[in-house]
């Protein structure tokens, strides 16, 4: 299992006259685990929909593998939650269907055995009980799972996700991460964006950093440097690496920002630096008083 699945030479991409990516060289080998990272704007997505080959290069070569039985890559595509319709009327085992789309079938409706596939990935996944419920009544990580189940129902030997841990809430964000990890476990090849640069490196093994181009590749501790951190975002940050874990966050020094009362005016409320207000009276026919006599906590 060291063949690639996907390998790009040389490409670029450009939204009319702006250039979006400029020579991207990235090899993707069976059975990786890759997290994709950079700020918003950086080419994240388009990088992605090249991958997936919605998108064509304006230059370079994509080169696609083939699966462990020798036929043509399977593919598997989840998008960000952000881009979905979610009036539109559909159940989740409707949305699971949607991913035999295109399979060369005739018959338009799904077959016993496609229904069967279907429960069983959300059985998989620990939303099978919800197949008959409206997409939008689930949950961000119960969305994000059924998506995923869309994408596996074609057997897919890569697997791309946009965001997938975008807009969830902690323990979401880390059962989603170890699903992946489970998938991977079972052979298929993950490519994955993401903000949240502290859950890629305790779950991913390989990091591609992208700002309009490769800045850096390889593991997290290779590259989450405080140095790639600062040429990818253009802002310090630290990285502090503690019992085999590496902790991302910004710089103190770029994100504190000093209150000292004597630096403000007389007139500035208290809230502005945290703190009560302090006891005040009020003028005759206010409709509440206060304290005067007791000093307020923390003035």
């Amino acid at each position: 299992m060291h063949h690639p699945v996907l390998e790009l030479r040389g490409v670029s991409f450009t939204y009319g006259d702006g250039v979006v990516l400029q020579e991207v060289d990235l090899v993707i080998p069976e059975g990786a685990f890759c997290g994709i990272v950079g700020p918003s704007g950086a080419g994240k997505s388009t990088l992605l929909r090249l991958m997936d080959g919605s998108l064509k290069p304006s230059v370079g070569s994509i080169a696609r593998g083939t699966g462990p039985d020798g036929a043509r890559l399977r593919l598997g595509v989840v998008p960000q939650l952000e881009a979905i319709d979610w009036n539109f009327p559909i159940t989740v085992e409707q949305v699971v269907m949607l991913g035999t789309a295109g399979d060369g079938r005739w018959l338009p409706w799904s077959t016993a055995s496609m229904r069967r596939r279907a429960a069983e990935l959300l059985e998989q996944l620990g939303i099978g009980e919800l197949a008959h419920r409206h997409i939008r009544a689930l949950s961000g990580g119960q969305q994000q799972r059924a998506f995923i189940a869309r994408a596996l129902i074609r057997n897919p030997d890569l697997l791309v996700l946009d965001e997938p841990t975008s807009g969830v809430d902690v323990r979401t964000r880390h059962d989603i991460l170890h699903l992946l990890h489970e998938l991977n476990h079972q052979g298929i090849s993950i490519v994955m964006t993401t903000h949240d640069l502290n859950a890629v490196a305790a779950h991913l093994p390989s990091l591609v950093c992208v700002n309009g181009r490769i800045l850096a590749q390889g593991t997290p501790l290779e590259v989450l440097r405080p140095e790639v951190l600062r040429e990818l975002y253009g802002a310090e940050m630290i990285v502090v690496q503690r019992e085999g874990m590496l902790l991302v966050g910004d710089a103190f020094s770029a994100t504190v920002d000093a209150h000292d009362p004597w630096t403000h005016t007389s007139a500035m409320p208290a809230a502005h630096f945290g703190r009560p207000a302090p006891p005040h009276a009020h003028g005759p026919g206010a409709d509440h008083a206060h304290d005067t006599t007791t000093p307020a906590k923390g003035v």
